[in-house]
């Protein structure tokens, strides 16, 4: 490169946006507990078992939560901007790969806010169509917001919205969601009149 060579770039034009997301059905977590990646980590590493220990409901739905400080509950963030990549198989000017790099959602986990999380007993088919029970945290009712960081060159702030409120009708987010032939996790985004007042709940707490 010679000396001395400038270039002009093109600004990008990186906005942010605070989006609250309101939960049409209930949200079902499941956190993968410390012992089941022991468990995991010791088959991988051909290590003897010690033999299934005995089921604590108490225990399963505890563990399943993503516990944060201040004792508030969360959710992995990247699971919202996934769900809505995802839903631009329902958006016709949009692709994946679009989508991925004009925007990015801050932070590592969602603040999951509404009622206290509730025990759900679930029968489930693991392996080869063996029956299990599982016990998790669902939220009933429940409401988060995001911060997200977009290149308003390639989306603007009105796609970004529809992008997301598509993934909460379309995919969801959670167990049992929409793109897994469920009905949990739905959400939408919230109006003007919501956000206004889920923000001063929050704000007040």
């Amino acid at each position: 490169m010679a000396t001395g060579t400038t270039f002009d770039l093109p600004p990008l034009q990186v906005n942010l946006l605070r989006i609250v997301l309101v939960g049409d059905t209930p949200l079902i977590v499941h956190k993968w507990s410390d012992k089941a990646k022991k468990m995991m980590l010791d088959k991988q590493m051909k290590k003897a078992s010690a033999g299934k220990e005995a089921k604590d409901p108490e225990k399963d739905f505890e563990d399943s939560l993503y516990k944060l400080p201040n004792n508030e509950y969360g959710f992995p963030i990247v699971a919202f901007k996934a769900a809505a990549v995802t839903a631009c198989t329902s958006i016709g000017n949009v692709t994946k790969v679009a989508a991925r790099q004009a925007f990015h959602v801050d932070g590592d986990f969602a603040v999951i806010r509404g009622d206290a999380p509730t025990m759900r007993e679930d029968m489930v088919r693991v392996g080869m169509g063996t029956a299990d029970i599982r016990y998790r945290a669902e939220f009933r009712t429940w409401w988060t917001d995001i911060a997200v960081k977009h290149n308003a060159n390639v989306m603007s702030a009105e796609m970004i919205l529809n992008l997301f409120n598509t993934a909460g009708f379309a995919v969801g987010v959670g167990e049992w969601r929409p793109e897994k032939d469920g009905q949990f996790g739905r959400f939408r985004v919230a109006n003007a009149e919501e956000t206004r007042a889920l923000l001063n709940i929050k704000e007040a707490a």
